[in-house]
């Protein structure tokens, strides 16, 4: 925990002189969503209060609303704790991933469309995975997505999938497998890119459907047997 707090600490220039606990929030979202803090860690007051430069209720508030979002869990007389997922709450995910990131993609219009971030996310994951990088290539996939989602031009969205995205992040810190995870779907991001390129919202849905459904089936395996290891 020493290493988090000292690397925490040079994030304390992101608040500026308008420290907030949305702030604090979306520093310590980030750090989540980067494994500084795996699923299972309990995050002491004292230390990131201390690391950040801010007062305890501030910190409390964002421990709320990271709590809200389902990335942490408090613990009576242990702690606030990053939270370890479920199968349930895997597939909880993905179903709500299903009904969004279709709908948007069915619901696009009448091409061009913006891609230039899709592409630039497809081409960071190609350069992780050139140099074996396959944590880089996970939130390489991760972009992809978002920007897909962003398609929709809806700051509503954004901000739902947003917290989606990140609670994902904790299935895939305890799952660790990221190659395994996370090669098959580079070329699938290309083949739903090459479709919206082509202006064939048909063949993009139906291909993110299917990406879906088999991510799934392969994140819901393999946690099933770490979490089984685990315990």
């Amino acid at each position: 925990m020493a290493e988090q707090l000292t690397s925490l600490a040079g994030d304390r220039a992101l608040l500026g002189r308008t420290s907030t606990a949305e702030r604090v929030a979306d520093i310590l979202r980030s750090r989540i969503s980067e494994g500084y803090f795996p699923p299972g860690t309990r995050l002491p007051e004292d230390g990131i209060g201390g690391a950040l430069g801010v007062s305890r209720n501030t910190l409390r508030e964002a421990f709320r609303l990271l709590t809200h979002e389902r990335l942490l869990v408090h613990e009576l007389n242990r702690g606030v704790f990053v939270r370890v997922l479920t199968v349930e709450d895997v597939e909880d995910i993905y179903r709500t991933r299903r009904l969004v990131e279709c709908a948007v993609v069915r619901g696009l219009g009448e091409p061009p469309y913006g891609l230039d971030a899709l592409a630039r996310a497809v081409a960071q994951g190609r350069r992780a995975a050139d140099e074996g990088d396959w944590k880089t290539v996970g939130t390489a996939n991760i972009h992809f997505h978002r920007e897909l989602v962003a398609l929709a031009g809806s700051e509503r969205t954004d901000e739902l999938m947003r917290s989606v995205f990140a609670e994902l992040r904790l299935a895939f810190h305890v799952v660790d497998e990221p190659r395994r995870l996370h090669e098959p779907y580079i070329a699938r991001n290309v083949g739903i890119l090459e479709a919206l390129r082509a202006g064939d919202r048909d063949e993009a849905e139906s291909l993110l459907a299917g990406y879906l459904e088999d991510s799934l089936r392969r994140v819901v395996e393999v946690y099933r047997r770490r979490v089984g290891e685990d315990g």
